[in-house]
């Protein structure tokens, strides 16, 4: 009789702690570490709930200057994917054999603006020659570093064919990214700066004095691109990023749709 007691007991209890189970909500398998442009955050920051739901995989995402990131992926950064806000950097990485080239696809687009805190705004109308550094005066221009970071780059050649590079190159406020260019200038520690519009309309505190014109500059892309190192869970993120779903977000945050491969 007792026997039967306890085989009855815990037959009872197992059939409870599989019921316990059952009810849990799944859990994201393993964790998908994605490399992004800092340019990107507003979006993906978005995004990231809506990846996890969808492919039932943990997302983390670790934003800085695509230049900063392809060298951490170079010394062995763990990243499964990389986003970057151009094709150079991108390039780097594949001529190093660190990412798999069959995954690479032209993600995004964007623009190239100029930008002045809301609180202090400017009229200025970009063109050859035009009188940035006049408007300037004793201050400086916030932009991303122009020696390595894509933000910084297409400013720069902007500038070049505009004519006024020369005038200004003395005067820049180089920040480590485009976001901490968009912060100098939200914050009123520059009078001006160039930025993607992506980072213009996501910050109240800046406003847009003009657009430059695309053939000023290389158009901009962003490539995307899974790392050597990168699980299936990885490639189901990239997959999500392509979906209308994830357009919508990125329309809405003011990208583009990028050029064709």
């Amino acid at each position: 009789m007792t026997r039967r007691w306890i085989l009855a007991f815990a037959i009872g209890i197992a059939g409870i702690l599989q019921l316990s189970v059952a009810a849990q909500p799944r859990r994201p398998a393993g964790e998908v570490l994605v490399f992004a442009a800092a340019s990107l955050q507003t979006a993906l920051d978005e995004l990231v709930e809506p990846v996890q739901r969808s492919t039932g995989t943990r997302v983390r995402v670790s934003y800085a200057a695509s230049s900063a990131l392809a060298r951490q992926i170079e010394d062995g950064a763990p990243a499964k994917l990389f986003i970057s806000a151009d094709l150079d950097w991108m390039t780097y990485l594949a001529d190093r054999k660190l990412i798999r080239t069959e995954s690479r696809l032209n993600l995004l687009g964007n623009r190239l603006v100029l930008i002045a805190p809301r609180s202090a705004p400017r009229t200025l109308k970009i063109g050859p020659g035009f009188a940035l550094a006049a408007a300037l005066g004793r201050d400086r221009l916030a932009l991303a570093d122009p020696a390595v970071v894509p933000a910084g780059k297409y400013a720069r050649a902007a500038l070049t064919s505009l004519g006024v590079w020369d005038s200004v190159s003395g005067k820049i406020a180089a920040a480590e990214n485009a976001r901490a260019a968009l912060r100098l200038v939200s914050r009123g520690e520059a009078p001006l700066g160039i930025v993607y519009y992506t980072d213009a309309v996501a910050d109240p505190g800046v406003a847009i004095v003009d657009t430059f014109p695309e053939a000023t500059h290389a158009p901009i892309v962003y490539p995307a691109a899974l790392t050597v190192a990168a699980s299936p869970a990885a490639a189901r993120v990239l997959e999500f990023l392509k979906t209308d779903a994830a357009r919508v977000v990125f329309d809405k945050q003011g990208f583009s749709r990028p050029r064709r491969d």
